[in-house]
């Protein structure tokens, strides 16, 4: 009965586990999921780094920098510049050495700065003093693009849109239905200019979007072959605080607590956790009474009793040498007439016998101490 009784819990909980196993085997259904990773390398900082490798893959000779750096980097005759930062960043300098480069056979494409209602008369003030755009820009609406086989895109939204000047020569446009300009193709001398209201098409979130690598490479046809391509990027990094926030707290929380807690061992108590420590003495009668202390706490009452009645008779024999001298009754008697005690509790004051117990030892080291007075 016993041994029935312990084996069936056993079953039941194998034909548990065995129905939990059949259930999770029929109802199990493999998936695949594509999970899209942060990039990370050149590609986290570069955003131009796809049209970079889209180009290298095409058989074309390209170089990345984040600054334009033209006495470092000289450009050719037959090079294409593309930047993708803010051209209101660029100096005087580099805007006479960009119109060079372009009315020498170069090819620029660059961009207006994002739509802003506090600058929206300067958007395009370093640009208009070589290329025939004024100087104001205006929000645009999302113009609606349609590829074969694709549903409707958005683009250009409220990126900003210029307006040409009358006696601008364009080569190519995208104008948007109100009348303003969102792409332009203006003929510098030898060269060509491409001015964008929005360079992100380029970017790697967008490039690989449908109709975007045929316009860029629509962009980059002038000079296709001839030259170099030099893809320019500013690097937008984020404030040091707020990258710590997000990426450093799993190396600066831990940190943090291991300075809270040396800071905790080494801050300075409000309270004692024990009582300071004595000073040290040297009085004798405090050793005296520790040492007495000691001998009867561990239950030495027959040394305590020997020593108190040692120091007695030692005073009895400074005293009255006569009575120390003598023994027995007659030592009883003449202690009895100098203390003025019967002389039966002197004779058993004298006794030498160790106490019984602790009643007994109090007595009579009370007794002691006062035939000791009395003496």
């Amino acid at each position: 009965m016993k041994r029935g009784s312990s084996v069936l819990p056993w079953l039941l909980g194998l034909l548990f586990l065995g129905l939990v196993a059949a259930w999770f085997l029929l109802t199990y259904k493999k998936v695949e999921r594509s999970v899209e990773l942060p990039p990370i390398g050149e590609a986290s900082f570069n955003p131009l780094y796809a049209l970079k490798l889209s180009l290298r893959g095409a058989g074309q000779q390209v170089l990345s920098r984040q600054r334009l750096q033209l006495d470092a980097v000289p450009l050719g005759a037959h090079d294409t510049v593309v930047m993708l930062g803010d051209p209101r960043s660029l100096g005087q300098t580099d805007l006479e050495g960009l119109e060079r480069f372009v009315r020498g056979g170069g090819h620029l494409v660059v961009g207006l700065p994002e739509f802003s209602e506090s600058g929206q008369g300067t958007g395009a003030e370093p640009l208009s003093g070589f290329l025939p755009i004024q100087p104001v820009v205006t929000r645009s609406s999302c113009l609606l693009r349609t590829t074969a086989g694709q549903r409707e895109q958005s683009l250009f939204c409220g990126a900003p849109s210029f307006t040409l000047e009358d006696d601008a020569d364009v080569a190519a446009g995208l104008q948007h239905p109100q009348g303003h300009y969102l792409f332009a193709r203006f003929r510098l001398g030898e060269g060509s200019v491409d001015l964008l209201s929005d360079m992100g098409l380029l970017t790697n979130d967008q490039l690989a979007d449908a109709g975007n690598p045929e316009f860029a490479r629509q962009l980059l046809t002038p000079n296709w072959g001839s030259g170099r391509f030099h893809l320019v990027y500013s690097v937008d990094l984020p404030p040091l605080w707020r990258w710590l926030l997000e990426h450093g707290w799993r190396a600066l929380l831990p940190a943090f607590l291991c300075l809270l807690l040396w800071l905790w061992m080494r801050a300075q108590r409000f309270g004692p956790l024990l009582p300071a420590p004595q000073p040290p003495r040297r009085s004798l009668l405090e050793h005296l009474e520790a040492s007495g202390e000691h001998l009867l706490r561990y239950g030495q009452l027959a040394a305590l009793h020997r020593a108190l009645l040692t120091a007695v008779q030692a005073r009895l024999r400074r005293r009255d040498p006569l009575a120390a001298a003598l023994e027995g009754e007659p030592q009883a008697s003449l202690i009895a007439k100098r203390t003025g005690l019967p002389a039966s509790d002197v004779r058993s004051l004298l006794d030498t016998r160790p106490p019984r117990d602790a009643h007994d030892f109090r007595q009579r080291i009370a007794r002691l101490i006062d035939l000791r007075k009395r003496l």
